[in-house]
């Protein structure tokens, strides 16, 4: 009896662990750096007068400490409890668990292209590359039954549209001001659109405040019941070039809230909960070893293909950061991502191997 209980209780394991994902989300923050993912605040920058807007007193109560473990729960606490709790977080290179962009661009429509392709394209060398000609994840998985018309990204860069070739891969891409709710759009969509077009325009015409595109995704996500949902926050990036190093602590500390907000909506939705993973990363890194070059990328930098990765859900053993030494690459993403939802990722360019989240 003994023996059979034991049998019983290892098969449950193994389903548990073995089940696939129904839906996935899938969440990006541009330029966010693994310096800061994995130790929090770096004094160097927030001590220099010139990064931290005339306030180092304000950043350092709220993320300082002198033992990093604790300063990275302080600027991340959902990822470093939840997320550590119950999923994996990758990219620790100070205990040389590494991860790296494959192609030697190091900035962002190349970045992204390897996300969701994975396929590091040399021919996709500028953020002004027209439509991608790469076949990407989320059309791939528009085409299946279970998947059609149940795809959807939330951008706050414009370039989505193109990254994304909406017009081919025929799946709506909400891409910096583009307004929600169509031709008939619900009185919250109106409200949401107005306020976007009337908002600051803190970098331009070609990327929105990260605020819109979050809750237009949570309205959609709400009201469409996607299975295949990408949202892709912005600020952390625009925040670093602008050399403003409070600011982009606060955009992530942002973006780690609105992900457990995610979270907790989808776990109390019967369509979603425990039927749905998340996916999260960012498009490249940012420079370190000169301190100076925090806030810039490129290939002329020399540590800024070093990048990270979390996921969570069903299809995703428990293994908290993972601490094995290893190079793993940014284009094995998305057959990652679809093996997640039980699907073998082709294209007519190569894609990369996945990375095994359930052994």
């Amino acid at each position: 009896m003994k023996l059979y209980f034991t049998l019983l209780f290892s098969i449950i394991c193994f389903c548990a662990i073995s089940q696939k994902a129904d839906n996935i989300i899938i969440i990006t923050t541009d330029g966010f750096r693994w310096q800061e993912v994995f130790t929090g605040m770096d004094s160097a920058i927030a001590n220099n007068k010139k990064y931290n807007q005339g306030d180092s007193a304000e950043i350092y109560k709220q993320y300082w400490s002198a033992d990093p473990m604790v300063r990275r729960k302080k600027l991340m606490p959902f990822l470093w409890s939840t997320i550590e709790n119950n999923g994996q977080i990758y990219g620790n290179r100070k205990l040389g668990n590494k991860i790296d962009n494959a192609n030697p661009y190091w900035f962002s429509y190349p970045g992204y292209n390897e996300i969701f392709t994975g396929y590091p394209d040399t021919l996709v060398n500028s953020n002004s590359f027209p439509p991608n000609p790469n076949t990407n994840l989320l059309e791939f998985l528009n085409k299946h039954v279970k998947y059609k018309n149940k795809v959807a990204a939330f951008g706050a860069w414009d370039a989505f549209n193109r990254i994304l070739n909406e017009e081919r891969a025929k799946i709506p891409v909400y891409a910096a001001y583009d307004k929600t709710g169509g031709t008939n759009p619900t009185t919250k969509e109106q409200l949401m659109n107005s306020m976007m077009q009337d908002s600051y325009r803190a970098f331009g015409d070609e990327e929105v405040l990260d605020v819109f595109t979050h809750y237009n995704a949570i309205n959609y996500l709400q009201t469409k019941k996607p299975r295949v949902l990408y949202i892709a926050y912005g600020e952390t990036d625009e925040w670093a070039h602008s050399g403003h190093y409070k600011d982009y602590l606060h955009a992530a500390t942002q973006v780690d809230k609105w992900i457990k907000d995610i979270w907790n909506y989808i776990q109390t939705d019967p369509f979603y909960k425990n039927k749905t993973a998340l996916f999260i990363t960012t498009d490249h890194g940012r420079g370190d070893a000169i301190k100076k070059e925090w806030t810039s990328h490129g290939h002329r930098i020399a540590d800024c293909y070093q990048i990270w990765m979390a996921a969570m859900g069903p299809g995703i053993k428990a293994k908290g950061e993972v601490k094995e030494n290893q190079q793993l690459y940014q284009k094995q993403f998305a057959q990652t991502m679809a093996s997640l939802l039980g699907f073998t990722f082709t294209a007519k360019h190569p894609v990369a191997d996945k990375i095994d989240l359930n052994k």
